[in-house]
């Protein structure tokens, strides 16, 4: 196995990890075994001959070492935010307390289907959390059940058809507004609800254009879909005016909260003219997110859309004990039947959310809003560093993230993607690129408030040099990364030809 030297961000630190890992049937051995079971064929005469195995499983056969072996060095070559800092703009990939894992393991050996009597915990926790989610976005009732920030768009846009069929109005109101700089899911959950989708421009200062806006309402109009701070990082500086344009026709206005870790204790979207809004809670309140876990949504409305809200609801009796409200029919004056029912199992990510409920009692008030300040605040210093070497998209003052462009490397021969990949040897995760689409060569970079100033400065520091680099020896740019495990992938080959199973040596 060769070994190759990497350098651990921000600390110059050199560690030793492998180059290549080979897979586990590469160093299959045949009756090698990790554990070792006495009485092995008396308990295989005790398996009734219907489930026997009638051929060996056809796994490697190794030791335990190896496994865990095996597994560390892929770890070791692997990126990670305990390792790193991830500027990944929109999404938000922050560090996570090891608090909020312990607390959620307490809640491990609990079952779905238990009697509601014997949870009063875990329900209290969820209660609870509605309460908190209801008042930091100035709404009046939650959903915790979507299982991510798309479904709870999806939730939204059906809680908003059968409010218009409530009102007699279901079957005008068939067109649903997106601006363009919009994430590519607000569009697909309008069109999943069988709405037409009607995109809108931004105008010169980032905002959503105001008279296009207005040109495409009607009394055909569903709602309308907007993210606040928008994808290019920046607040809709005339908001009010675009909610009330929409509520004079009738529609609903929804609110992407991808971005609401930019707005605790800074402003809530409910005060601002929003019908609901949903939380990445595994963004905002520093849960797993990606590849490190699952996602929640939870879906935060106004008193209007209550009663469409998916059931079960957590109601809490004359006693003062929690339990599911899993009826159709719901009490006057809310109406009959008007819920859309589950939309996910059970209650959602019960796991994830424990661990939102855990930051957000960690830090408390004044906490949260310190965090989504600092989270503003490192954009900002961020920004005013590399505006200089980068072509700003909109450059006015930015909330938690900011968008760069490349256009400039890109008339030296160096494109946004090649600036990501110099920034892999540079011993940082690059950002997202070529994302929002109205921006050419972008880099979106979201710092986030978890990291100290000397890990902003050292990443403004590599972004730097790759602007130098791509002026004095953009070839060199153009190569990277050299000294990642893995050089740079021939992306059409692996997308047309990709090499998805092992073949066994002829």
């Amino acid at each position: 196995m060769t070994i190759r030297t990497q350098v651990i961000p921000d600390s110059g630190v050199k560690t030793a990890v492998p180059a290549l890992e080979p897979l586990l049937v590469e160093i299959h051995e045949e009756g090698r075994a990790g554990r070792h079971v006495r009485g092995g064929e008396e308990a295989d005469a005790l398996i009734p001959a219907a489930f026997a195995r009638k051929a060996p499983l056809g796994l490697p056969e190794l030791s335990e070492p190896q496994v865990v072996r095996h597994f560390t060095h892929l770890a070791q070559l692997n990126y990670a935010v305990d390792t790193g800092m991830y500027p990944l703009g929109s999404c938000t990939m922050k560090y996570n307390p090891k608090i909020n894992d312990r607390v959620a393991s307490l809640f491990a050996d609990l079952h779905p289907k238990q009697p509601q009597s014997t949870v009063q915990g875990a329900l209290t926790l969820l209660a609870e959390l509605e309460g908190m989610l209801a008042k930091l976005t100035g709404m009046d009732a939650v959903t915790l059940q979507p299982a991510a920030g798309a479904q709870a768009e999806f939730t939204a846009i059906l809680m908003f058809k059968a409010y218009h069929q409530k009102r007699g109005e279901g079957a005008k109101r068939h067109r649903v507004i997106v601006p363009d700089t919009a994430h590519g899911t607000n569009p697909a959950s309008a069109a999943m609800c069988g709405f037409q989708v009607t995109t809108v421009k931004s105008d010169p200062h980032g905002n959503i254009d105001l008279a296009s806006l207005k040109a495409a309402l009607g009394d055909d109009v569903v709602g309308l879909m907007l993210t606040n701070p928008n994808t290019l990082g920046l607040f809709e500086e005339r908001l009010r005016e675009v909610c009330d344009a929409v509520h004079a026709v009738g529609g609903l206005v929804y609110g992407d909260g991808a971005n609401m870790n930019a707005l605790l204790g800074v402003a809530r979207p409910g005060d601002l003219g929003f019908d609901c809004i949903h939380i990445n809670v595994h963004k905002t309140f520093s849960t797993p997110h990606g590849a490190g876990g699952p996602g929640a949504g939870p879906l935060c409305v106004k008193e209007p859309l209550r009663a469409f809200l998916p059931k079960p609801w957590i109601v809490r009796d004359e006693q003062g004990r929690y339990h599911l409200d899993t009826a159709r029919d719901d009490q006057p004056p809310a109406g009959l039947g008007d819920s859309i029912g589950r939309v996910r199992t059970f209650l959602g990510n019960f796991g994830v959310l424990v661990r939102a409920y855990t930051y957000m009692r960690t830090l408390g008030e004044e906490g949260l809003a310190e965090a989504s300040n600092d989270a503003i605040l490192a954009a900002n210093y961020l920004l005013a560093q590399l505006r200089e070497h980068y072509d700003v998209a909109f450059d006015r003052a930015c909330m938690h993230e900011f968008v760069l462009s490349a256009s400039r490397q890109k008339k030296q021969g160096v494109s946004a993607l090649d600036v990501a990949k110099a920034l892999i040897d540079e011993g940082f995760h690059p950002p997202t690129v070529y994302f929002p689409l109205v921006v050419p060569e972008a880099l979106m970079i979201e710092p986030t408030e978890t990291e100290p100033r000397e890990t902003l400065d050292a990443f403004a520091a590599a972004m730097i040099r790759i602007a130098e680099r791509a002026k004095t020896d953009p070839a060199s740019v153009k190569a990277s990364p050299v000294h990642a495990p893995l050089a740079r992938l021939d992306e059409v080959t692996a997308a047309r030809n990709p090499k998805l199973k092992w073949q066994r040596p002829t």
